[in-house]
């Protein structure tokens, strides 16, 4: 009975620590940069896309698809960050991979 006690009791902790990272990586902002500084992307830890700058000297009609692409790039640099800075935080727990709390490579 005791051995029960102490796992639920574990699961119940590991379970306010899985709350505390996912409401951390909510707040976590992670900026990826492409051409230069010239786009920046600023996404959470949980890889949702907040804000997009484009500094307006690269704004040209001409190079609109270089800008496309800068801006693609920019994002898929933050969203690698956040999913670095997620997995550190949920290997600190000591538990791998865990079910819900993956991100798509």
């Amino acid at each position: 009975m005791r051995n029960m006690k102490d796992l639920m009791k574990k699961a119940q902790e590991l379970q306010q620590k899985m709350e505390e990272i996912d409401k951390e990586l909510e707040e976590t902002r992670v900026e990826g940069i492409a051409g230069g500084g010239v786009v920046k992307a600023i996404v959470t830890g949980k890889l949702e896309i907040v804000s997009i700058d484009i500094s307006e000297e690269v704004i040209d009609k001409e190079d609109k698809e270089m800008l496309e692409d800068m801006i693609v790039a920019a994002i898929k640099e933050a969203q690698e960050k956040a999913r670095k800075i997620s997995q550190e935080k949920v290997a600190a727990l000591g538990l791998g991979q865990v079910p819900g709390l993956g991100f798509p490579n």
